[in-house]
């Protein structure tokens, strides 16, 4: 069951964004409720992570939700303009 979801059935969410540094989650408790996409922004930098055949996290240089926008350098160049 994903946290905040009524029923066990009910699907996980497209993408998870993680940028907690203090506590983070697990790929494996991602992937244990088939997350498909996960971005981890971790100092100063942005990996992508795409669930491969709903079995295992693969790193990846492009979002499927966003397959136009450079994501991995746009984030992190735009975080640090607000700092």
């Amino acid at each position: 069951m994903v946290v905040g979801t009524k029923e066990p059935s009910d699907p996980p969410p497209d993408l998870v964004i993680e940028s907690d540094v203090t506590s983070k989650t697990t790929i494996e408790a991602y992937e244990s409720v088939g997350v498909p996409e996960i971005w981890i922004y971790d100092s100063g930098e942005l990996t992508i992570y795409l669930l491969l055949q709903g079995k295992k996290y693969t790193k990846s240089e492009t979002s499927p939700t966003f397959p136009q926008i450079p994501i991995t350098e746009l984030i992190p160049q735009l975080l640090e303009k607000n700092w």
